[in-house]
């Protein structure tokens, strides 16, 4: 078992620990230690996260060139949380996440657009109302099915300001706890070969159209986009990884054929090849290659 995995089962186990023993001296006050005892769970979770999510790709991945794969949607959509724009792009390495990202419709069509974000009412969305939700997914490249999960509701969006802090504050926590399952919803991962994983996240509830074990070719439909796990509205979550497992994988740089990588806010446009299941694509506004992650370095 890697040091990466060890620390994320100490997290999701210390974490939930604290909180109870808080709680605990709450309703039994010194009984039977002292409340600063009980806290001690919850800072030792603090730098096990900062392990986590700060330690980056492998020197390796570092230096490589991204991996070249088709785009995993058709149509027009655009990017949000890119690592055109930002590395991490989420934010964290947590997860293999250094270079993935995330997608949502945006159809030519104004009878079909995506809700914008409200300040207070509707304060949540059925998945139906995005553009987003029930896209067929394609793969990326012929790869071997190593992971398919579809069981997971799609829930209501997040789309507000209170809905928001709803997930910040508390279902995104309890999602935490549960670990990748509860963040990534509904998620397929493929191996490509050579050391290369292709993770699907946020799959729509009873869409998958392949299991564990499966061979699939480029373009070919897998699922459809779905409004599971830790997500604020129906969108593609896309990354490339080193391994199957995310609580030990570490992200891999990637580049759409025909797009590259399209930054925050940029609009590009896939379709199939013309008598080919492949995607060759164009785009709307110019993209941008991957770059170097900011002091991301090897555990």
């Amino acid at each position: 078992m890697s040091v990466r995995k060890t620390v994320m089962i100490l997290y999701r186990i210390l974490l939930p620990t604290g909180f109870a023993l808080v709680l605990w001296d709450v309703f039994l006050p010194g009984y039977p230690f002292g409340w600063g005892w009980a806290l001690l769970p919850l800072l030792v979770t603090f730098p096990l996260w900062i392990f986590v999510s700060r330690t980056g790709p492998r020197r390796e991945a570092l230096d490589h060139p991204p991996v070249e794969v088709e785009p995993p949607v058709r149509g027009r959509w655009s990017a949000m949380n890119s690592p055109a724009t930002k590395v991490p792009s989420h934010g964290t390495h947590a997860y293999g996440q250094t270079y993935a990202i995330d997608i949502v419709a945006e159809p030519a069509a104004s009878g079909n657009s995506r809700p914008a974000f409200a300040k207070l009412w509707p304060v949540v969305r059925r998945s139906r109302a995005f553009p987003a939700y029930d896209e067929p997914l394609f793969a990326v490249a012929d790869a071997t099915v190593v992971h398919a999960s579809d069981w997971m509701r799609d829930h209501l969006s997040r789309n507000s300001l209170p809905a928001i802090a709803y997930l910040l504050l508390v279902e995104g926590t309890v999602r935490g706890l549960g670990g990748a399952p509860w963040i990534t919803g509904n998620r397929i991962v493929l191996d490509l070969g050579d050391g290369v994983y292709a993770m699907y996240a946020h799959v729509r509830r009873g869409s998958l159209k392949i299991k564990p074990g499966d061979r699939v070719r480029a373009g070919q439909q897998i699922a459809r986009c779905g409004n599971s796990g830790n997500s604020t509205e129906p969108h593609v979550h896309f990354q490339l990884m080193d391994g199957p497992d995310l609580d030990a994988a570490r992200g891999i740089p990637f580049t759409w054929s025909g797009i590259g990588v399209p930054a925050n806010k940029d609009t590009f446009t896939a379709a199939p090849q013309r008598g080919a299941g492949n995607g060759a694509t164009s785009t709307d506004r110019p993209a941008h290659d991957v770059p170097p992650p900011s002091g991301a370095h090897s555990a």
